[in-house]
Formats: C-alpha cells, structure tokens, sequence
C-alpha cells in the first residue's frame, strides 16, 4: 500500500501575528522528498530526513494563514498526500489558560483520564491539542472537562489547550504549557 503522511503544527494552535510554528510532515517513506502546497501552490520541496521533514514559519502574517498539505514525492511522481491543515494568524486577546489533567499525567492502561483546560472568561470554549494529530478535540465551553476512556499507550504525548470567544469575530487565547501523558 502507499505510505501514509501526517501533518501537524509543533506547537498546535492558532498562531499569534509575529509569532512562529513548524508544519511537521512525517511518513514511514524511504527516500525522496516532501512538497508543502500551501492553498494549492507550491510552497517549498525538502529533502526526507528521519522520515520527516520541518518547515518552519517566524514572523507570521495573516500571508501565511491558509490550507496547507504535504505530498510525498520519488522524482517526478507523488507516492502519497496528507490531509489539509488550516493554519489561522490571529491576534491573542484572552489570557491564557491552564491545562490540568487528572489523575495523574502518569496513568495504568485502562484508566480513564480527565483533561481540564480553565481560563479566566466565562463565555470561551477550547480545544485539547495532542501534538502529532491534525485536528483538536473540541472542548464545550470553560471549565468542561474532556474525559479520555480506557487510555492506551496510542494516547501517550503532548496535551496542550487553546481557548477562543464567538462573536462577531473570533478572539483567541494563546496556547496553555504543555503537558505529557504517559500510559504504563
């Protein structure tokens, strides 16, 4: 079968104007290189290194907001492609929450586990980010708690949360301190 790629911000989250990120593109590839399209175009071509490869955005503007992807290519020839990830350039206006999990950041197999994002705003939802994955997990509202079912080693890495305001516009919170979850 064709080799499967992942692509992911490091760190995850809506990124503040001046701000910097790294897109990830990894794949269990051998050789060849990646292609990042950003909205479609191409953006730039890496050589694989490790079975990934890094680019980096510093100094962000509401430019590098948009769709991006990652192909992998042998030559000429693309052998796969990642899902799109949106990357957003926004200002931070909401102070910045704190990530809690419960209860322990260390838990057997099997266990359930809470994961707490709190922030100082009564109207805010968030997200819970797992470093490596695309999407977040929607959080309702402040103060809910996200709950991780029967945790197994594949829930292991770095947790971190992002909260945001609907209004008219969209308001953002910059990303918590992260935390790890280790599963024994």
């Amino acid at each position: 079968g064709a080799p499967t790629i992942s692509i992911f911000l490091k760190p995850p989250g809506v990124i503040q104007p001046g701000g910097s990120t790294t897109i990830c593109c990894s794949c269990q590839c051998d050789n060849g290189n990646f292609v990042l399209y950003k909205n479609g175009h191409l953006v730039r071509t890496l050589e694989l290194r490790v079975s990934r490869a890094e680019f980096s955005i510093s100094n962000a503007t509401q430019k590098d907001a948009g769709a991006y992807s990652c192909h992998y290519r042998n030559g000429s020839t693309v052998l796969a492609r990642s899902e799109t990830l949106e990357i957003q350039v926004q200002e931070f206006r909401l102070p910045k929450p704190a990530l809690s999990v419960l209860p322990s950041h260390e838990v057997d197999a099997g266990a359930d586990v809470v994961f707490r994002c709190t922030i100082a705003h009564p109207k805010a939802g968030c997200f819970l980010y797992l470093e490596g994955r695309v999407e977040g997990f929607p959080f309702l509202s402040s103060e809910r708690d996200y709950i991780l079912s029967r945790v197994h080693k594949g829930n292991e890495g770095s947790y971190s949360c992002q909260c945001f305001t609907k209004g008219a516009l969209f308001e953002w919170s910059a990303v918590s301190k992260t935390l790890d979850l280790v599963v024994r």
